[in-house]
């Protein structure tokens, strides 16, 4: 049994800004699974900006005062000092100033929140319409922070600006999001509840006609100053990777990687398809003879989630004291079809006190009747156990020896995604993916994501490109020909990875680059004698981590 630990001065300060952070940016605190704000509104206006920025600068200052108790202590210091500190430089930098792109921006984040509210009762409706009822104020401090940046000529490319009208206006459309959700609302005939309904509606009415006033200020504001450029330049770059990895890498170096890494993917690839299709079979082929494979297709959206949640079950009913160490609470993970319809897959975590469980999200087209498992079996792994799920679950239920700051509030695209890809490559490892045609998709989407690697840096960098791809320096165009080849997914997926990676530059690489700081982590724990159990367990319940943080401490 683990002892609880006694609160010491720095885990207290962490817990203030934890709280703090959760007044001003409600959206987060739902995120996080922090109780008492889902009825509340993250103020986007630069007001609110600038106190959030306060808040990060006043629990930097606190932090140089007390000194560390024990290693726990250290690990905190170093990885507030680091995420803070990249707050800070992000603030400095005027980048909330143009935070638009077609995938994570307040655009979406302001929809997106209410996947994950609960909605159970009446009172969580009403918890809902309130919410509702202040999106309006929020989209109006969104424009005036885009406006601010647009007259420091801060603006985001004119290719997100216009996928942003795009997606405003659907939402703003007699076919809204807000439209279908709060009629799903099931509530009785009472007076109370027609009450609630009112309120409901009338939300959804006001969150419609404020996202038809953003994409009126996108169109007829902001896209006529928007540059055409899409590379974000080697500043921007630099500072978005470091936010991204919670590591200083060498970027030339890591984009020589990148190549030699796409090309090493192709060829085991081509290996395996040996296995698939006979001798000089091509990827293609032994992929439309994975494709034809009647066992290997599951047939509508309760087929493909009874077989995430089997999948996902199996494997923690597998690992769970083999190796890895799974708590009861974290054994739990739900699996759903998601109640959008743009073809994504995605994890939300539990609420601290587990109530809310970890969940799996599919989010299916509305024409995509039918899904291939060969391709997906390693995405389960990778969203569930051992990826997302083990990871961020493991970091909430360390509640006895990590501050809340650390469980809930520390997270870095470079360790959670890395690990979720390491834990994929672990998985093949170990002998859960020894099916070729399984194999052949954990290769596929390790072949995407060094695929993304090269474009990333490449286009935003302003790098010499390949002659395979044209020569010269990479650019959008160049890039698209590049992920055409090396994605094996429709063109319309193709087309929103390349303006997502086009949009929020140093995101996409951090899973394989932090797959790879990870995958050199435990190689050096290996070197010291440390078993990979034991080196899964220490890193897991370390909680999430900036990744120079990570090497220092569980190597």
């Amino acid at each position: 049994m683990t002892t609880a630990r006694e609160t010491s001065p720095i885990d207290a300060i962490a817990e203030d800004h934890l709280r703090t952070i959760a007044e001003l940016d409600p959206l987060l605190a739902t995120e996080m699974g922090v109780a008492g704000h889902d009825h509340e509104m993250t103020d986007l206006s630069p007001a609110g900006h600038e106190l959030r920025d306060q808040a990060a600068r006043a629990t930097l200052s606190r932090l140089d005062e007390p000194e560390p108790w024990d290693e726990t202590d250290e690990i905190t210091l170093a990885a507030m000092r680091e995420r803070l500190g990249l707050e800070v430089e992000l603030f400095e930098a005027g980048e909330h100033l143009r935070d638009l792109n077609n995938i994570a921006s307040p655009l979406q984040g302001l929809r997106d929140v209410f996947d994950i509210m609960a909605t159970g009762s009446v009172q969580d409706w009403e918890t809902v319409a309130s919410r509702l009822s202040l999106l309006p104020g929020a989209v109006d401090g969104y424009i005036e922070s885009l406006r601010l940046g647009a007259s420091q000529g801060k603006v985001p490319a004119v290719r997100q600006v216009e996928l942003g009208i795009e997606q405003a206006d659907e939402l703003a459309g007699a076919d809204s999001f807000f439209s279908s959700f709060v009629a799903g609302a099931e509530l009785d005939d009472s007076s109370a509840c027609s009450l609630v309904r009112a309120e409901l509606e009338r939300g959804a009415t006001g969150a419609r006609e404020a996202y038809g006033k953003l994409s009126a200020f996108l169109r007829d504001e902001l896209a006529p100053q928007a540059p055409a450029v899409d590379a974000a330049g080697r500043e921007r770059y630099a500072l978005w990777s470091r936010y991204f990895l919670g590591a200083t890498v060498d970027l030339e170096e890591t984009y020589a990687w990148g190549l030699e890494e796409l090309a090493r993917v192709v060829a085991e690839q081509e290996s395996v398809a040996a296995q698939i299709a006979g001798p000089g079979a091509s990827v293609e082929d032994a992929v439309a003879a994975l494709d034809a494979d009647p066992s290997r297709v599951l047939h509508g959206k309760e087929a493909l989630r009874a077989w995430m949640q089997e999948t996902s079950d199996a494997a923690i009913e597998a690992l769970a004291g083999t190796h890895f160490d799974i708590p009861d609470p974290v054994r739990t993970l739900e699996c759903r079809i998601a109640p959008t319809q743009n073809g994504g897959i995605y994890y939300t975590g539990p609420s601290d006190d587990f109530s809310r469980p970890g969940r799996m999200w599919w989010s299916v087209p509305p024409e995509v009747t039918t899904f291939n498992t060969w391709r997906e079996k390693t995405t389960v792994y990778h969203e569930g156990v051992p990826g997302h799920h083990l990871q961020i679950g493991q970091a909430v239920f360390e509640r006895e020896t990590l501050n809340t700051w650390r469980r809930l509030a520390c997270w870095t695209s470079g360790y959670g995604e890395g690990w979720a890809l390491y834990a994929e490559r672990l998985m093949a490892d170990l002998g859960f993916l020894d099916d070729p045609g399984d194999r052949l998709g954990m290769l596929d989407g390790q072949r995407m994501r060094a695929a993304r690697v090269v474009f990333d840096l490449g286009v935003h960098l302003g790098l010499p490109a390949p002659e395979r791809w044209g020569g010269g320096t990479w650019d959008a165009d160049k890039g698209w020909e590049m992920l055409r080849a090396n994605v094996n997914m429709p063109e319309a997926f193709i087309r929103f990875e390349w303006n997502r990676y086009l949009g929020w530059p140093g995101q996409a690489p951090s899973y394989k680059i932090g797959q790879r700081l990870w995958e050199q982590t435990r190689d050096r724990a290996a070197g010291a004698g440390v078993s990979l159990r034991d080196f899964h367990q220490r890193a897991l319940g370390l909680g999430s981590l900036p990744l120079d943080v990570l090497t220092k401490f569980a190597a």
